[in-house]
C-alpha cells in the first residue's frame, strides 16, 4: 500500500506566477512550480539529458528544458516535445492553511 508523508516546502503567495524554486524532499531534488494559478510539484532534471529544468522557462502550464528545448506538462508530467520521450514525475501537493507540501511516496 503507497502512503504519503507530506513535508512543508513552502508558503502560499511565495512563488510568483509562472515561477519556481528548488526544494529537497525525502533526499530527491524537485521543483516547485507556480502556473496558471496552481502549484506543482516535479523532479528538477530533464528525462532527456539529466539537464536542471530550473535552468528553463515557465510558459502555458509548462516548464521547457533550456538544453534541447523539450517541454513537459507540469500537470501530468507528459514530455511535449522531442527530444524527451519520457516524461518527468509528477509529486502529490496539497495546501494546508498557508503551507504548500509535497509528498514522496513510501
Amino acid at each position: 500500500m503507497t502512503t504519503h508523508d507530506y513535508t512543508t516546502v513552502a508558503r502560499v503567495g511565495e512563488l510568483a506566477p509562472d515561477s519556481m524554486k528548488r526544494i529537497v524532499v525525502g533526499g530527491r531534488r524537485l521543483l516547485l512550480a507556480f502556473a496558471n494559478g496552481r502549484y506543482h510539484a516535479v523532479d528538477e532534471m530533464c528525462s532527456h539529458e539529466d539537464s536542471s529544468l530550473y535552468l528553463g522557462c515557465i510558459q502555458d502550464g509548462r516548464i521547457k528544458c533550456s538544453l534541447h528545448g523539450s517541454r513537459f506538462d507540469l500537470s501530468s508530467g507528459e514530455a511535449l516535445d522531442e527530444p524527451a520521450d519520457t516524461p518527468i514525475r509528477v509529486y502529490p501537493l496539497r495546501i494546508e492553511g498557508d503551507e504548500i507540501q509535497v509528498a514522496i511516496d513510501t
